[in-house]
Formats: structure tokens, sequence, C-alpha cells
């Protein structure tokens, strides 16, 4: 494991991107503080329980670096295991890839609500303003990721986090870069809506393009 800066690969994040234990405790607080400002663009709270945060390979590699600390992970095959989990939370080009967490504190909100927001998975949509030519707006909806949806053993009642994707059509990417959007929930027991600012919605086009530009570690 090393501490050189990480790019984006094709296959993710890998044991060269990580740095070892030491090397990370000496770097920690300042690389925290950026992933925490990149992170404050990416997170989107949408009503008063649901709030999604779009992962990048910032966050996934933060991530990483933060359970090998917690954990003592110090081997390259427990850091490979971490990888292995984290690496299919990376958007790939023309896609948004995005953590939802519903935020519930108390246990009769988690009896109320957990049952009612099943399906929530697929009922998250980016909703696109009008593009060129006054064409209407479209939205493009969640796809749950697939390992995380194979999981799911019980039906009657939702997970309090999902893991989701928003595959994009070209023409979709290039509408979300030149015009307004907003993340929504359309599901029958919660509807709510947030429009996206224009910092957040650079960052999400630089994802859909294929341009994020990671943090260095050090």
């Amino acid at each position: 494991m090393s501490a050189a800066a990480a790019g984006p690969r094709p296959d993710g994040l890998s044991l060269e991107d990580i740095a070892d234990l030491r090397a990370y405790e000496r770097v920690r607080e300042d690389f925290r503080r950026r992933v925490m400002e990149r992170k404050r663009r990416r997170r989107v709270a949408v009503g008063p329980i649901m709030t999604l945060v779009f992962e990048s390979v910032d966050t996934v590699r933060f991530q990483v670096q933060e359970m090998a600390r917690v954990e003592r992970i110090a081997t390259d095959e427990g850091i490979q295991g971490e990888l292995d989990v984290y690496n299919r939370l990376l958007p790939k080009p023309g896609e948004l890839s995005a953590t939802l967490f519903i935020e519930l504190t108390s246990e009769a909100d988690l009896r109320h609500w957990l049952p009612r927001l099943v399906g929530v998975e697929r009922a998250v949509a980016v909703e696109l303003g009008p593009g060129p030519g006054g064409s209407p707006p479209e939205a493009v909806w969640s796809v749950p990721e697939e390992e995380h949806a194979r999981a799911l053993s019980r039906e009657e009642i939702t997970p309090a986090v999902h893991y989701l994707r928003f595959p994009f059509s070209e023409a979709q990417v290039a509408r979300f870069a030149a015009g307004p959007s907003a993340l929504a929930v359309r599901h029958p027991e919660y509807e709510a809506a947030t429009d996206l600012s224009e910092a957040t919605r650079a960052d999400l086009a630089a994802d859909l393009r294929g341009e994020g530009e990671p943090l260095p570690l050090g």
C-alpha cells in the first residue's frame, strides 16, 4: 500500500491507492477536512427524513482508509476485502451513484416509516428541467445496487440505508449539465424534492462525464 495520489481506474481503487496506517495518520486531519468540504456539496436532503450522499473516488477512498484505521487492518488481504465492498459504490461514466439514508432516530419512527417505505429504492429520481426547444422535463430513476438488492431478505420492511445508481443517456448527461435539476422522492408514502445547487450539479456532471478529479491524499 502506498500514499501516492489516487486516480480513478476502470475497475475502481486498488491497494496502491490506500495508505498504510502510519502514513494515513500523518495526513488524516487535512485529508478528512478536504473530503468533508467536497462531501458537503454531494449531500442532498430530500424532505424531512431522507438524505442522499453521492459517492466518488474521494468518498470511497476515505471510507476504506477510515475502516482500516478503526479496525486496525494492516494486511493487503484485509484492505482488499474492504475495497471489494466499497468499490461497488463508485459511479461509472454516464451514471451517478448515491447512498440513501432514511434518517430516523426513534423506535416509534422506525416502526412507522420503514414498513411504509418499501420500494423507495426505485422511487428516487433526478428530475431534469425543460430541454432545448421546450422539450418537456424528464426523470432519471434510481436503480438499486445489484448485490445490495440481492441481500435484502425482508419484503415487508425496507432498510434504513440503500445504495442507488442513476443511469443517464448521453442526451440526459448534456441536459443535466446545462440546466436546472432536482432530486426527488416520488413514493406513495413520501413525496419531496430539492433543487440541486449549481455547485452540486457541477460536481455530479463531472462524475457523469468521467472527469472527476480525485483529491491527493497528502
